[in-house]
């Protein structure tokens, strides 16, 4: 029987990658670019584990995205590491991002679009009451103890040290194969569901597939792939797809 600690990290892994898992497929892909159009099953399965793992708000998130979109390394970018610095891009993105995520303005300019269902309303709006429900499980599983520590690395990896990468490395250092701001760091990549290969994405917002060079891997791929196979979802052209046809790209 594996040691309380080691079943603690093999948990907060799988828990860091749910979350990453259900940021890059479900909030980025899906509901901010539209690339990819789940199902509402398995739609609403990304959420609740957003909800569990993140306590992020769908529209907020989006909004701060999309912005971030329409002023990449501009002035009016949420969080662009050449204007506001690089550290405090890669040390505190959470306060830039709370900072838009809980301007109303920012929310009715760029996330006009979603509206709140019952289970935004009544539940996942409510990203406190996720977080505590997820934590309960893990001490429920772990223990008191184990299972707080589980959470805590779980916030740093996820909060300080992931999402903050994309906008912090992934705009400063890296290659590029196309021309915007932003840059590709593959080792990033592996561990963000391919949303290290930023350079790709910003270059063609639409793509379900981050990935473009033969040497390139995007973790969140197959599982998209997969599920488009089993018609739990529809996709957008990828990026050889669009380039294929630039008359419609």
């Amino acid at each position: 029987m594996p040691s309380p600690l080691i079943l603690t990290l093999i948990a907060t892994a799988i828990i860091v990658q749910i979350a990453v898992f259900s940021t890059t497929v479900y909030l980025h892909r899906s509901i901010t670019h539209r690339a990819v159009v789940l199902v509402p099953v398995v739609a609403l399965g990304f959420r609740l584990a957003l909800w569990l793992t993140t306590g992020i708000v769908v529209k907020e998130w989006v909004a701060v995205h999309r912005k971030h979109h329409a002023f990449p390394d501009e002035e009016g970018d949420p969080h662009s590491p050449h204007l506001a610095g690089f550290w405090s891009v890669q040390l505190g993105n959470i306060f830039h991002y709370v900072r838009e995520a809980k301007n109303p303005d920012v929310i009715e300019k760029y996330a006009k679009d979603l509206k709140d269902d019952a289970w935004d309303r009544y539940l996942l709006n409510h990203g406190s009451v996720g977080l505590i429900i997820g934590i309960t499980v893990l001490c429920t599983v772990l223990g008191i103890g184990w299972g707080l520590l589980a959470g805590v690395l779980h916030a740093i990896l996820y909060v300080f040290i992931l999402s903050p990468s994309i906008n912090g490395l992934c705009h400063y250092f890296g290659y590029k194969n196309f021309d915007n701001t932003a840059t590709n760091l593959q080792s990033i990549a592996f561990l963000t569901g391919g949303e290290g290969l930023h350079n790709n994405h910003h270059g063609f917002q639409r793509s379900p597939k981050f990935s473009y060079r033969a040497n390139e891997f995007d973790p969140a791929w197959p599982v998209i792939w997969t599920l488009t196979k089993l018609r739990l979802a529809r996709r957008y052209k990828t990026i050889d797809e669009a380039l294929a046809q630039p008359q419609e790209s």
